[in-house]
């Protein structure tokens, strides 16, 4: 359950991509507890879960974000909010064994997908009225990783998207400040997700739950409360920044002494 008011984001408009994963529809459900008005996308291939729509959604391709945006506008009229959820991991493999279409997958959704969407919402915020609901002025939340703030062997392509998503966000922020449009990174340290269970043994969860220093995973419902403080009115003096969200993993834990 979300610890926001009921009103925190009453009558805002919000989109969400990739909003049929685990920490998109945490997202999705966070911030429409928070009262807005979501509008969940993600590949028409995604599993939402059971009751939800979830509009189809490839990042790659520019047309299907723009489309997307114009609908959201012909529907609701506005866009107050986005949340840029929608990406993919890639293969594990040292950087000479990176093959260039792996490299470019992974590059083309996580960094130039973005790009796509956040250019796509930027200029919708920019050429529509917030209205009164909108409060003090827009806000994008881009969900970045802690290996876009250090290094990840064995996904060289993944750390470098995550990390130039880092700096897209900052450069966002500070030319849009003045046209009321905050842009904010979520740095999720490594999430419980189902994907994760069944991608690794127990060994390996309980070897990245020892990582950070709160000793577990976090969860996708941490992830989203501090996504929906985001695009909420509350944080109306944070841009630019980049907000973790994963359990002390970047304060550099050290190993047990004695």
């Amino acid at each position: 359950m979300s610890a926001f008011a009921a009103d925190a984001l009453a009558g805002k408009v919000i989109l969400v991509t990739g909003g049929a994963g685990a920490i998109g529809a945490a997202c999705v459900e966070s911030a429409e507890r928070a009262g807005a008005v979501v509008v969940a996308a993600d590949l028409p291939s995604a599993t939402p879960r059971p009751g939800r729509e979830v509009l189809p959604l490839d990042v790659t391709f520019t047309a299907s974000v723009d489309a997307l945006v114009a609908r959201v506008l012909e529907e609701h009229g506005r866009l107050d909010g986005a949340v840029n959820v929608a990406g993919v991991g890639g293969p594990s493999a040292r950087l000479h064994e990176y093959a260039d279409v792996d490299w470019s997958r992974v590059l083309g959704v996580n960094l130039d997908g973005l790009f796509r969407c956040l250019r796509a919402e930027v200029r919708a915020m920019l050429a529509h009225p917030a209205g009164p609901v909108a409060g003090r002025g827009r806000s994008v939340v881009n969900i970045s990783s802690v290996t876009g703030h250090v290094g990840h062997p064995g996904a060289a392509a993944y750390s470098a998207s995550k990390h130039a998503v880092e700096g897209l966000t900052r450069s966002a922020a500070l030319e849009y400040a003045g046209d009321g449009i905050r842009v904010n990174s979520v740095v999720p340290g490594f999430i419980g997700t189902e994907l994760l269970h069944s991608r690794r043994t127990e060994a390996e969860v309980a070897a990245l739950a020892s990582l950070h220093a709160v000793d577990r995973l976090g969860t996708a419902e941490e992830v989203a409360a501090v996504v929906t403080f985001l695009l909420s009115d509350a944080a109306a003096f944070v841009t630019g920044s980049s907000q973790a969200v994963d359990g002390g993993f970047l304060a550099g834990r050290l190993p047990p002494s004695g």
